[in-house]
C-alpha cells in the first residue's frame, strides 16, 4: 500500500480486521477448547497419575506466558500478520507432539506440547490488542471486546468436537483421545491462511505509518502515559489472577460439598458466559464513560463476587451467582485494560507493553492457580474468596494512577 490512507480507507480497514481477527479468535480457541477438556486426561493417562493431570492447564497456561513477548517482538519487526500466523503454526507443532507423546506415552513431550499449543493462546490474546491498533478513542473498546467476544463461539466449540473427533481419530488410526485434535489442526492451518491472506494490510503496519505522518516524522503524536500503562496491566493481571484462583477451586469446593456433575458443568458454562459473552458491552462502556471507571465496575463485581461466594459458600446457587459475577468483572477489567494500555502508550512502546502484561497476566494466572489450591485446603473456599478481596481492593485504591497524563517521549526509554 502507497500513501497515508485517508479516514475512509483507514475504517474500511478497521471493520475488516475486526472481522478476520474475529473469525481467528474462533479457529484458534478450537485447540485451547479441546485441550482443557482432554488434557488433563491424557496427562494423567501419559504419566499413569491423577496428581499429575494438572500440568495440561499449567503447561498451556506457561507456554502462552513465555511466547507472549516473543510473539509481540515479532508482530513490532514483522506486522501482525507475520506474528499472529506464527502462534497458530507454533500451537500446530504442539498438537503434533501431543499426538506424539500419547502414542509414545513419553510424559515430558506431552507437556512440551501442551506449553506450545499456548502459542496460540498468546496469539489469540495478542489479537484483541490488533484490533485495536487503528481504532479509534471513541471506539477502541467496542472493536476490541467484539475481538474477546468471539472467543466464545471457539471455547464452546472445541469441547463439543470430542465425540466426533474421537470417530475420526479411530479411522485414521490415532492414539485413544486425539481424534479431536483432528478438527484443532484444520481450523490451526485455516487460522494461518486466514492471517496471511485477508490480514492485508496489516494494521499495525498501518498504524506506523499514520502515526509517522501525523508526527511529521518526529516522535510520536501521542502523549506516552507509563503510570496509567502500569496500572492497566495492574488492573488486567489482577482480575485475570483473581479469577483463575476461585474458578479453578470451584469444581473442587462444590464436589467436596456433594454437587453432582452437571451442577458443576452448569455452573462453570455460565462463568464462562459471563466471561465472554457481555464483553461488548463492557467495551461500549469502556469508550463512553471510560476506561478506569470501567476497570472499576469490573472491580465492583469481582468485590460482589467474592463476597456472595464466602457468605454463600454452602450453596450450589450462591456460588453459581458469584461465578457469572466473577466472569462478568474480569471481562469489564481486561476489556477496559487493555484499551487503557493501547491508548495510555506512545506506539513505538506499543507492542512491548501489550506482550509485557499478557506475559504478566499469564503467569499470575498461573500462580493464583496453584496457591488457590494451597489456600482453599488451608482456610477453605470462602477464605479463598476472603483473601482474593485484597487484590481487588489494590486494584481499586490505585484507579487514580490510571487517569495520569505525564507526558514522556520514547526517546528517554520511560517504560
Amino acid at each position: 500500500m502507497t500513501g497515508v490512507p485517508g479516514p475512509d480507507r483507514v475504517a474500511a480497514i478497521q471493520r475488516r480486521t475486526v472481522v478476520v481477527l474475529g473469525i481467528g479468535q474462533i479457529l484458534g480457541g478450537i485447540a485451547a477448547g479441546v485441550t482443557i477438556s482432554l488434557g488433563a486426561i491424557l496427562a494423567a493417562q501419559v504419566s499413569g497419575s491423577d496428581a499429575l493431570s494438572g500440568l495440561s492447564t499449567a503447561g498451556m497456561t506457561l507456554g502462552a506466558a513465555l511466547l507472549a513477548v516473543p510473539l509481540a517482538i515479532l508482530a513490532r519487526r514483522a506486522g501482525r500478520r507475520v506474528s499472529l500466523s506464527a502462534g497458530m503454526v507454533i500451537a500446530l507443532i504442539g498438537i503434533a507432539l501431543v499426538v506424539l507423546a500419547t502414542a509414545t506415552g513419553v510424559f515430558p513431550v506431552l507437556i512440551a506440547g501442551f506449553a506450545l499449543i499456548g502459542a496460540g493462546q498468546a496469539a489469540n490474546l495478542q489479537s484483541r490488542f490488533a484490533a485495536a491498533d487503528l481504532a479509534t478513542d471513541a471506539t477502541r473498546g467496542r472493536d476490541l471486546s467484539l475481538v474477546v467476544w468471539a472467543t466464545t463461539v471457539g471455547s464452546v466449540l472445541g469441547p463439543n468436537l470430542t465425540g466426533p473427533g474421537e470417530a475420526i481419530g479411530r479411522v485414521l488410526g490415532m492414539p485413544e483421545l486425539t481424534g479431536p485434535y483432528v478438527f484443532s489442526i484444520v481450523a490451526q492451518l485455516a487460522a494461518v491462511v486466514l492471517y496471511l491472506v485477508f490480514l492485508r494490510p496489516d494494521p499495525l503496519r498501518v498504524a506506523a505509518q499514520l502515526e509517522t505522518a501525523a508526527s511529521g516524522g518526529h516522535g510520536s503524536a501521542r502523549p506516552d502515559r507509563p503510570v496509567a500503562a502500569r496500572y492497566a496491566i495492574l488492573a488486567v493481571a489482577g482480575a485475570h489472577g483473581t479469577m483463575v484462583a476461585v474458578m479453578a477451586m470451584t469444581p473442587v469446593h462444590l464436589a467436596n460439598h456433594g454437587a453432582s456433575l452437571s451442577i458443576i458443568g452448569f455452573t462453570i458454562s455460565l462463568h464462562i458466559a459471563g466471561m465472554y459473552a457481555l464483553s461488548p458491552v463492557f467495551g461500549l462502556l469502556a469508550d463512553r464513560i471510560g476506561r478506569v471507571s470501567t476497570i472499576l465496575l469490573g472491580q465492583g463485581m469481582l468485590g460482589a463476587s467474592l463476597v456472595v461466594a464466602a457468605i454463600g459458600q454452602d450453596s450450589s446457587a450462591a456460588v453459581t451467582i458469584a461465578l457469572v459475577l466473577l466472569g462478568l468483572g474480569w471481562s469489564a477489567s481486561t476489556v477496559a485494560g487493555a484499551a487503557l494500555l493501547t491508548e495510555a502508550t506512545e506506539p513505538s512502546l506499543r507492542t512491548r507493553r501489550q506482550g509485557r502484561s499478557d506475559l504478566i497476566m499469564n503467569l499470575v494466572g498461573a500462580l493464583g492457580a496453584v496457591g488457590a489450591g494451597a489456600v482453599l485446603a488451608w482456610i477453605g473456599y470462602g477464605g479463598l474468596a476472603l483473601v482474593s478481596l485484597v487484590v481487588v481492593a489494590a486494584v481499586t485504591a490505585l484507579a487514580p494512577l490510571g487517569r495520569q497524563v505525564r507526558r514522556v517521549t520514547a526517546s528517554n526509554g520511560a517504560d
